[in-house]
């Protein structure tokens, strides 16, 4: 089933919009290790991981939050994670995550006391700016913490990047309606590692050099694992962004700054008004960087051709893209708090956990 699985899979790397991802049986370097590990832990080179294959950089950068902060088995229960991870992709109206995420969360044994709906309802009031002001609606440790805000972290960036290169769905559109379902399911039970016990934390670390953590991101340092991903992503993806205009990354920045990131409704006047006078030379870029961050499905291919006469090369629009969704999502949870303080009426210890 595994092996039917995966060759369907890769067939459907071909439903990647704007950028040519390696095929596996291509894969060279960088991309045909992350390939291959993906494939280890994970049970399938997914589209939303082959979407970044023209850029290896970028690539190992997802697969690393990914991993790290879903997949590793360390102290959060995969279903309470998988509760996040469809959650944030529900506020971020992202429908091929949440299908995707909400199709293995029901494979997934259920943790008693509804530890998942509650952090579910937590983790859709993250995309408030700033992230959430409330605290974790369970008595998390500090380091359980870091892996639920690093799923969300991982999240908000993730639901960008499909929602540009991705249609709605991961199930071809005319798939009759009675076996979606089935197929999902056939999905997401493959969704697992091929060699049974434990998913060692940490892992894949080594495929990026080591960061400093940005400054406002303090949530990830109780989990090691957890802040080596996020620091080692968010530097590898800017300085291979490092070309990016000067005027385009403080469009964004000042955007962030003043912009609630709910949905921008189905016009076109914030971008304008949000790019102002820029050289002509960096409107494309600007207006796709914006889009990027505040309403990727707004994508149309003629943004990304005018991207192209300026920066013709899928690993630059990747590089861009990338860049817009992490800085996002590192503005979204700058800032956010730690576990809240334990209450007589939260979960006791070791029902959030997960011993798996």
């Amino acid at each position: 089933m595994k092996r039917a699985v995966r060759t369907v899979l890769r067939k459907s790397l071909r439903q990647i919009r704007h950028v040519r991802a390696v095929d596996p049986p291509a894969a060279e370097g960088l991309v045909a290790a992350v390939y291959t590990r993906a494939e280890q832990d994970f049970g399938v080179v997914a589209p939303p991981l082959a979407l970044h294959s023209p850029a290896p950089v970028p690539l190992a950068a997802t697969w690393l939050l990914l991993r790290e902060t879903l997949l590793a088995d360390q102290l959060v229960d995969r279903s309470v994670k998988e509760a996040v991870a469809t959650a944030v992709s529900r506020a971020n109206a992202c429908p091929y995550c949440v299908e995707v995420h909400e199709a293995k969360l029901d494979t997934l044994p259920p943790v008693v006391n509804g530890v998942p709906a509650a952090v579910a309802e937590w983790a859709q009031g993250t995309v408030r700016p700033r992230g959430p002001k409330t605290p974790l609606p369970v008595s998390f440790s500090p380091a359980e913490a870091a892996e639920v805000y690093g799923v969300a972290f991982t999240f908000h960036y993730l639901n960008r990047m499909v929602s540009v290169f991705l249609d709605e769905s991961p199930v071809p559109e005319r798939t009759p309606r009675l076996l979606r379902g089935t197929i999902m399911r056939a999905v997401a039970r493959v969704m697992a590692p091929d060699s049974p016990g434990p998913l060692e934390p940490g892992a894949s670390l080594g495929l990026l050099p080591a960061a400093e953590p940005p400054d406002g991101l303090e949530w990830a340092e109780p989990s090691p694992v957890v802040a080596g991903a996020v620091s080692r992503a968010i530097a590898a993806v800017a300085d291979e962004a490092h070309w990016v205009p000067a005027g385009v990354r403080q469009r964004l920045e000042a955007c962030l700054e003043t912009r609630d990131r709910q949905p921008v409704g189905p016009g076109r006047t914030w971008l304008e008004e949000a790019v102002g006078k820029l050289p002509a030379a960096e409107l494309p870029a600007a207006r796709l960087a914006l889009l990027t961050a505040f309403a990727p499905y707004q994508v149309l291919a003629e943004d990304v051709s005018s991207f192209r006469r300026y920066h013709s090369s899928d690993k630059e629009l990747i590089a861009l893209t990338s860049w817009a969704a992490l800085t996002t999502a590192v503005h979204i949870l700058t800032g956010s708090g730690p576990a809240a303080p334990p209450r007589a009426a939260d979960v006791g210890p070791g029902e959030m956990s997960g011993g798996r």
